[in-house]
């Protein structure tokens, strides 16, 4: 086992839930911070605070004297047409996927600076960002001051705290479950990526682990997509 020490927001479902096993097996301290306990009742060998953090502050004394990884996980997805996004649409997304994380980052920045190893932080975008998609407006706009924030955050911390950000496209979660939960639904979603399937919680999770550990420890300020080639590739008939 290892000696490093992470915290997962937002970790007792879908994705979030995917990157705590995944860290679980091979780190010193694991602490998740989500609204709901979840799966986490279960898991002796993880520290677990139920706090809404987009509105409540992160207490001090909850994180370890050093902190060598965090990962936010918290998302919206809040798909409407333009002219039925009100003003509260944007101010919800925005707070959820932008200031829940500054408000995080600002907890435990001292606690990331003490780190021996060089620390991350790993943010979600989502693929809307880089694919301009009907219905996103808000999920995109807040998604993409995400982008925006990773790279400052990158480029403010370097040498001695990486700042990357994931950027999915749709993933089999339960907060995208009314998007496919037929199989038309899901039939259609799969054939529009290349890969002919959509994601797992599971294929986000581990991008999320490899930016945490220090297999990636040369890279920083990047947006990694993990999105079965939706925003990079167009297949043709043939």
């Amino acid at each position: 086992m290892s000696q490093e020490k992470y915290l997962v927001i937002g970790g007792s479902q879908g994705i979030g839930w995917e990157v705590v096993n995944i860290l679980r097996p091979s780190v010193s301290w694991l602490g998740v911070v989500a609204r709901s306990e979840g799966c986490l009742e279960s898991l002796s060998d993880v520290h677990y605070m139920r706090l809404d953090e987009v509105h409540e502050a992160l207490p001090s004394e909850f994180l370890p004297a050093e902190l060598d990884g965090l990962a936010y996980c918290p998302g919206t997805v809040n798909l409407k047409r333009f002219d039925k996004l009100a003003d509260s649409d944007f101010t919800s997304d925005f707070n959820v996927n932008v200031l829940g994380a500054v408000r995080v980052i600002r907890s435990c920045l001292p606690f990331l600076r003490k780190s021996k190893r060089r620390s991350s932080i790993v943010l979600m975008s989502s693929v809307a960002v880089e694919t301009g998609m009907p219905f996103h407006g808000s999920v995109a706009a807040s998604k993409g001051a995400v982008e925006g924030l990773a790279r400052a955050l990158a480029a403010e911390f370097a040498p001695q705290i990486r700042v990357n950000a994931v950027a999915p496209s749709l993933t089999d979660t339960r907060l995208s479950h009314r998007l496919i939960s037929t199989e038309q639904k899901r039939r259609a979603a799969e054939k529009r990526h290349p890969l002919k399937r959509i994601g797992s919680a599971k294929d986000i999770a581990n991008a999320i682990a490899f930016l945490l550990s220090d297999q990636s420890s040369w890279i920083t300020g990047q947006v990694l997509h993990v999105d079965g080639g939706l925003s990079t590739i167009r297949l043709f008939e043939r």
